[in-house]
């Protein structure tokens, strides 16, 4: 039979709790700082080679930085392979790099904390979408999806589409949302710690979210329009894949995203280009 407790024994169960919480970010550390300490595996290197072009570009500071966080990523985030996918270190590296270019500006060690699995199907997924139609009437229908990230802490791929080198970046994308879910709900303004630099960087997306919903862009995937969480992705997206295109169409919303990111893609794009980083 179960009973309560006897109340010293629910004291020290308190204790030993609190003490294994404070003592959590001494092992995490030490258990990064044993996972890097080797060198990184060369077979990983030539996965970056082949599937993550832009890691090619990146100055060498950031290309080590990179290499960190994949390690961190990969050691961390468990990856499940869905309706037949197979995970092995092409799919791991592939996508923990792409996901992991968002953070080269951040200071810290950590890698997406939020995140809790990582879901890989081999093609796009199929999902049920409710929508309310004229009348009052709830209609469910399948959406093909090439990517989504939840604010439980999973973001769901399709290998297949990660493959495609056509500007779009799926990993990119659903990456961004996970960034923008960190303060609550995707709602394309990721949580800034000054107010001022929040108001200006939701004026700035605002105003550039609207102007897309009326004009064509030559940068941005037209889908950004949809809601300002998707522009915020979509941004983001041609961030890293078409900086100069962006600086060039849409000069605020890269200051604001070099800002939010602290990187500068348009200049791991120019041969003389000596940096990367950007003050916050």
């Amino acid at each position: 039979m179960l009973g309560d407790p006897p109340l010293a024994a629910l004291v020290a169960l308190l204790l030993l709790s609190a003490a294994a919480l404070l003592a959590q970010p001494w092992w995490v550390r030490r258990r990064r700082a044993k996972l890097l300490r080797g060198p990184f595996p060369p077979a990983w290197r030539r996965i970056l080679q082949r599937r993550v072009p832009l890691a090619a570009r990146l100055p060498a500071p950031l290309q080590a930085r990179l290499q960190q966080l994949v390690r961190i990523f990969i050691a961390e985030k468990p990856f499940i392979g869905c309706n037949g996918q197979v995970i092995d270190d092409e799919v791991r590296v592939s996508i923990a790099a792409h996901a992991c270019l968002l953070l080269l500006g951040d200071g810290a060690d950590g890698v997406y904390p939020r995140l809790r699995q990582v879901l890989v199907y081999p093609e796009p997924f199929v999902v049920p979408r409710r929508q309310w139609l004229p009348g009052g009437v709830l209609q469910e229908q399948p959406q093909a999806l090439s990517g989504e990230s939840w604010g439980q802490g999973q973001v769901l791929l399709a290998w297949s589409e990660l493959q495609a080198h056509d500007g779009r970046n799926v990993v990119l994308h659903e990456f961004a949302h996970q960034i923008d879910q960190d303060g609550g709900e995707a709602d394309g303004r990721p949580w800034r710690a000054d107010p001022a630099a929040a108001q200006r960087f939701a004026d700035v997306m605002g105003a550039a979210f609207e102007r897309l919903q009326h004009e064509a862009s030559s940068a941005l995937d037209p889908y950004g329009a949809s809601a300002p969480a998707e522009y915020f992705a979509v941004a983001t997206e041609a961030f890293f894949e078409r900086p100069q295109a962006l600086a060039a169409e849409a000069p605020q919303v890269y200051d604001e995203l070099a800002r939010l990111y602290r990187l500068d893609p348009a200049a791991w794009h120019d041969a003389g280009a000596a940096g990367a980083a950007t003050p916050a």
